[in-house]
């Protein structure tokens, strides 16, 4: 009697040891565990840690609640201002309702990055070629809404959208650099004519000067001699005099009387 006692015992902890094992499942900390029993949703997510199921009746799908980066292909459009491009982006989201994004649609990640193909190229087609490439933060809050829109219902939320790169054709890109370079050349040209019209004025205001101080012409004809003096491999011409002329030529009119 006792050996059967113990036998039976035996058996029902071996048993029991197979049930716990069968049942047995462990979510981790960044998951969270959605239970079908018989195909249906049997209450709420499993949050992480040690869990139990019923062998046989229930079915445990573990959902990644982390961050998830997924690159969205280039895609080619035309923009407002029919320019042809080519455009990438990468898409950051994460599930916040583990349920609704294994019930409400059959893979969240094909659909939220088809959802995003097509987004980007909606966006290509409303913006201007300016925009993509100097205002891509509003583009990017823009492309993020598009996409946040239907994620709401699966149980999916979009954390940020990005534009990566933007690919011009060939004979654009040259045609916007002769066109930055004919803007640095029209802008060097207004700068060195505002810099003769500043130097004219300032020679203009410099032979008033001098012409009340006909002595001031000479020292600035003889420094303008001890500075090309300078340069040993010049020839120098010294020229008359201006105030040798002057004299002779006050005397001229003047003759003296005899």
């Amino acid at each position: 009697m006792l050996q059967e006692l113990v036998t039976a015992a035996a058996a029902v902890g071996g048993a029991g040891v197979l049930y716990v094992a069968a049942a047995a499942r462990v979510v981790k900390q960044y998951e969270r565990g959605v239970v079908f029993r018989l195909g249906r949703l049997a209450g709420e997510s499993r949050s992480p840690g040690f869990t139990m199921i019923v062998p046989l009746v229930d079915r445990l799908h573990k959902v990644n609640m982390q961050i998830i980066t997924l690159p969205v292909p280039a895609q080619e459009g035309i923009t407002r201002d029919n320019v042809t491009v080519r455009v990438d982006a990468v898409v950051y989201f994460k599930v916040v309702d583990a349920a609704n994004a294994l019930v409400r649609v059959e893979d969240y990640r094909f659909a939220v990055s088809q959802m995003a193909q097509t987004s980007l190229r909606s966006i290509i087609g409303k913006s201007d070629l300016d925009d993509l490439l100097s205002d891509r933060e509003k583009l990017n809050q823009g492309l993020e809404l598009m996409i946040d829109s239907p994620a709401v219902g699966w149980g999916v939320q979009i954390d940020r959208v990005e534009i990566k790169d933007v690919s011009l054709p060939d004979t654009m890109k040259r045609s916007m650099a002769r066109q930055a370079e004919a803007d640095r050349e029209r802008r060097a040209r207004v700068i060195n004519a505002d810099a003769e019209l500043q130097a004219s004025k300032v020679l203009a205001e410099a032979a008033r000067e001098m012409s009340e101080t006909p002595a001031a012409l000479q020292l600035r004809l003889l420094q303008t001699v001890v500075a090309v003096a300078a340069e040993k491999n010049s020839t120098l011409v010294l020229p008359f005099p201006v105030e040798l002329l002057r004299f002779l030529e006050r005397a001229r009119e003047h003759p003296v009387e005899r």
